[in-house]
Order: C-alpha cells, then sequence, then structure tokens
C-alpha cells in the first residue's frame, strides 16, 4: 500500500514540474518558480536558478537531459558578458537570479532578472555557482562533453570563475557577500562571509578546475580550492573541543601568527551552544568575520560539505551525528529548518528590520524548507 502510495506521489510530483516547463523556440529552457492560479505573483513565472538545480537533477537522474542542456545554452546567453563602469548594471560576470519567456506581437525573448525585482536590489551572487554544478552534473550524467567545449559556455563558465576569483578589499579565501545576496534574499544577519555561499563557492571550484579548458583558469581554481578548504575547516568549524579553545583564547593579539587572528572575544559565544552540541557532533559555523562568529546552523552549507568532500571524514560523522541527537530541533516534523536557532526578540529587530516574513521560526529565520530534503538525502 506505501509503495502504491509512493508511485502516486511520484506521478503526481512529475506531472506538475511537466506543467511548470518553460519553452522558448520551441525548446525547454527552465521550470517556473511556481504554478499559481489566478492572479500571478510578479516572479512567479519566473526560472529560479537555484531551484532549477533541484528539477534539473531530477531531470537527469529520469533519463532527460534536454530541459537541462535548454536551461544551460539560455542561460549563458544571458550573463552579463562586457566590462563597464555603470553602477546600474549587473557586473561582468554575473548570471542573472530568474529569468522569463516573454511573448509579445515581436515573438518571443528571454527577459532576466539581475535583482531588479528582489528586495533591497541585491543581485545574486549564488547564481552562477548553481549553473556551474548543474553544468558539470549534466557533463557527468550525460558523457556529452560537447556541450561545456562550446567557446560561449567556457566563456561563461571563465567569467563567472574570474569574477569570484578577482582579488578584492579583502586578503582571504572566501567570498564578501552583501545582505539578501543569495538564497536568504531579505535581512538576517547573513551579511560578510556566509557559509552557505562559500561551499558553493568550494563546489564551483572543483567543477572549474574540471570542466575549464584554460591550464591558468584551472590552476588558479585548484590554488584557491586549496586555501579555501584549509580555511573553512579550521576557522569555521565548530565542535567541543573547538568551543573550548575559543573559551579560552586570547584577545587583542597582533601579527602573522596569533592564533586568534578575527579576535573573537569568549563573551560573545552563545549561551546555548555548549549544551546544544553533542560531544561526538560537530557543524560548520554560518559566518565569520572581524570580531564576528556566527554560531547559527545553516543548513545548506553543512549538508553539501558532507557528499561534496569540503568535510573531512571525521567532521562529516560529527554533522551527521549532530543531526540525529538534534533531530527535533533542525528536522522537526516538517523537515528542514534552513536556520537554527531563529533570531528572536531585539535580535529579530536589529537584524531583520522588523521583517515579518522572517518572524521566529518562519520562512529563512527558522521556517521549515522540505526543498533541503534533496540535499540530506545527498
Amino acid at each position: 500500500m506505501a509503495q502504491g502510495r509512493g508511485a502516486r506521489l511520484e506521478r503526481e510530483a512529475w506531472q506538475v514540474l511537466e506543467g511548470t516547463l518553460m519553452r522558448w523556440r520551441g525548446r525547454p529552457v527552465g521550470a517556473r518558480a511556481a504554478l499559481h492560479p489566478g492572479d500571478e505573483p510578479a516572479n512567479y513565472g519566473h526560472c529560479f536558478l537555484r531551484d532549477f538545480y533541484v528539477a534539473g537533477l531530477a531531470f537527469l537522474a529520469a533519463g532527460r537531459p534536454e530541459p537541462v542542456a535548454g536551461f544551460l545554452e539560455a542561460v549563458c546567453a544571458l550573463q552579463c558578458a562586457e566590462p563597464h563602469l555603470d553602477c546600474f548594471r549587473p557586473g561582468r560576470g554575473l548570471m542573472p537570479a530568474s529569468f522569463a519567456v516573454v511573448r509579445g506581437p515581436d515573438g518571443e525573448r528571454l527577459e532576466a532578472d539581475f535583482g531588479e525585482r528582489a528586495i533591497g536590489r541585491v543581485a545574486p551572487v549564488d547564481a552562477g555557482f548553481w549553473w556551474v554544478l548543474l553544468l558539470r552534473a549534466y557533463r557527468r550524467a550525460t558523457g556529452d562533453a560537447a556541450l561545456a567545449a562550446r567557446p560561449p559556455v567556457q566563456r561563461a563558465l571563465a567569467l563567472v570563475l574570474e569574477l569570484a576569483l578577482l582579488p578584492r578589499f579583502e586578503m582571504r579565501p572566501t567570498l564578501l557577500v552583501p545582505e539578501a545576496g543569495y538564497l536568504i534574499d531579505r535581512r538576517l544577519g547573513v551579511y560578510g562571509h556566509p557559509l552557505d555561499v562559500q561551499v558553493l563557492l568550494f563546489g564551483a571550484l572543483r567543477a572549474g578546475a574540471e570542466l575549464a579548458e584554460d591550464p591558468r583558469l584551472q590552476a588558479a581554481c585548484q590554488e584557491r580550492l586549496a586555501h579555501l578548504t584549509h580555511h573553512l575547516r579550521r576557522r569555521y568549524w565548530l565542535d567541543f573541543p573547538r568551543l573550548n579553545a575559543l573559551h579560552r583564547a586570547r584577545v587583542e593579539e597582533f601579527g602573522v601568527d596569533a592564533d586568534n587572528p578575527y579576535n573573537l572575544r569568549p563573551e560573545a559565544i552563545p549561551t546555548w551552544v555548549f549544551p546544544w552540541v553533542p560531544d561526538e557532533g560537530g557543524y560548520f559555523a554560518g559566518n565569520l568575520g572581524p570580531g564576528r562568529l556566527d554560531f547559527r546552523w545553516f543548513a545548506l552549507g553543512n549538508l553539501l560539505a558532507v557528499p561534496w568532500g569540503l568535510a573531512e571524514p571525521p567532521q562529516a560523522r560529527a554533522i551527521l551525528d549532530l543531526l540525529a541527537r538534534r533531530r527535533g530541533e533542525l528536522v522537526a516534523e516538517m523537515p528542514l529548518k534552513l536556520v537554527y536557532p531563529p533570531l528572536e526578540g531585539r535580535d529579530w529587530e536589529l537584524l531583520t528590520g522588523w521583517d515579518v516574513r522572517n518572524v521566529p521560526w518562519s520562512y529563512h529565520n527558522g521556517g521549515s524548507w522540505p526543498m533541503l530534503l534533496w540535499a540530506l538525502t545527498a
């Protein structure tokens, strides 16, 4: 009986996914964000790059690569590829957060959104990484190396990677991200170097080193990947020994040999952390910067760190142990908590700007995201 119900649900899911497919010039190029009856919200008819990654994996697993190939080429054509100095245009190498097929008297065209419709008008930092990751998945699933080798695709790949690799105002391997610049697209205190984006960068660098045909770009990806891996494993990792070390850390150290280069103060460790982390458990912290370590659990980054190889074997076991022992908080009745614990009280007021969509235990702020089950399954 359970098998029959599961098969029925799978058929219904495929019917819904098929109904969301967008076609351009007769070819599937993406999937709409949602099928919404009646008056459709402004962006429900768009295909979001981060959302289609999951749908793309489903199509590849089912032996149907055509929608994925169409998506990869369509997004490639939408990328901002020309250098410019206009602050109101997306930077060179950026890929859109979403796109739609627009039909009019002159035919049909693809319309990209680089964040112009988003709250705060923030461009998506993660969009290009999802595209790179799906390109690698497509090649591995189909054995078709020709698509990735096409000059327009190689150029798009190089622009995404160069945008991430370029030196900025910081000298560290992680990527500086503005508030609301990725999956968490509203204020939630994620500005700086959020774990979720750093893990996506890790995955994109691994994929880029494999897909890029330019030896210099391959070498740059591999070098940055080594630095990023060491930094995340050492500085972001939290378990009981690490918490004890932070509790006893010296502060106001100067020089290249400082053990506490970010000047993290023991007084800033939240009181909930010590009793919450099991003896054998651990996880990657949510963010790191000068005088700041975000102790919140961010599901996407921690879950992807395991199958993608960022977490070393003992760290991977510790993450899974934490999930098992804290199932009530992290998985709960409707899986899966995107962030834990939620911001509450004065923290919620200050860090979200009284955002009523992100009240405690809602949406990004401790809300449940069943779509993350794919990452947990992986």
